[in-house]
């Protein structure tokens, strides 16, 4: 109950955030977006139809596309941010800030894109649109949502190329390219982890230092040399990445021949790190 509170509060930020970037930073400077926010910007360029109005209607038609690939609660959650951003796009309409300095206002609308966006998409939700299109491409081709998002976001924002010119374009992408860095930031925490695999001759000092003077755990993979077909353990470490340099310190003091790989890792659940949520 508790967790369905928490993502309710996250996608109720998300969606307010995301309107105000729409109404105070993106509309007054005729700036574009992606996906389909982008194409009801151009429709109000064009026609002057409310962005909260449209936005609901073409994304009440995705949804019905998306439920097939997404699972129960996801389905559930977009269709409340949908619901949210459509609202506060219509109550924050009037709303507009003082600021003649474009750049600035692109900047700032791309922060809060990517904080909106990155909060309903944490909570489990999507913007329907592009992100439905990226949450499956993440699903099924494992693309990185927030690049998949940028990706389907510039075809749009491409579009509106003849309407609001080349400078604002140019702006625009600005806008999206940060609004991904921002939601890449939300969605995969504010510590990133490192999984470190060892090979070496001196595993087990190696594993033990970890253990002692890293408090971190160590798993021993079995594995061997395909040419000379000689047994070998692997050590497997999943660290912060302030971590690295000390196990670096480690390893070189215990094996300064010891074959190391780092690799990123985007979600870390378990004992040590975070608790795996129902």
């Amino acid at each position: 109950m508790k967790k369905r509170i928490y993502d309710m509060v996250l996608i109720t930020i998300g969606a307010f955030l995301f309107a105000l970037a729409v109404n105070l930073f993106i509309i007054p400077n005729n700036l574009g977006e992606g996906g389909v926010t982008g194409v009801t910007i151009i429709i109000y360029y064009l026609l002057q139809w409310s962005p909260g109005l449209v936005n609901l209607v073409i994304n009440s038609f995705l949804i019905l596309i998306g439920y097939k690939f997404l699972d129960k609660t996801s389905i559930i959650y977009t269709i409340i941010a949908v619901a949210l951003n459509s609202l506060f796009l219509h109550l924050t309409e009037g709303w507009h800030i003082e600021s003649n300095e474009i750049v600035v206002n692109a900047v700032f609308a791309g922060v809060l894109v990517g904080v909106g966006i990155g909060l309903i998409i944490r909570a489990g939700g999507t913007t329907a649109g592009t992100a439905i299109l990226a949450r499956i491409t993440h699903k099924y081709l494992d693309w990185n949502i927030s690049y998949g998002l940028l990706f389907f976001d510039l075809i749009v924002a491409f579009s509106s190329l003849f309407i609001i010119g080349a400078e604002r374009l140019m702006l625009t992408i600005i806008a999206l390219y940060i609004g991904t860095k921002v939601m890449d930031f939300i969605i995969e925490g504010l510590n990133p982890k490192k999984a470190v695999m060892i090979i070496s001759s001196h595993q087990e000092a190696i594993a033990e230092k970890v253990i002692t003077v890293m408090d971190r755990g160590v798993t021993v993979l079995s594995g061997h040399g395909y040419y000379t077909k000689n047994p070998k353990e692997v050590l497997y470490i999943v660290i912060s990445k302030q971590e690295v340099s000390v196990l670096k310190k480690i390893v070189r003091t215990e094996d300064p021949n010891a074959f190391i790989t780092i690799h990123d890792v985007r979600d870390v659940f378990g004992e040590g790190f975070l608790e795996l949520s129902k």
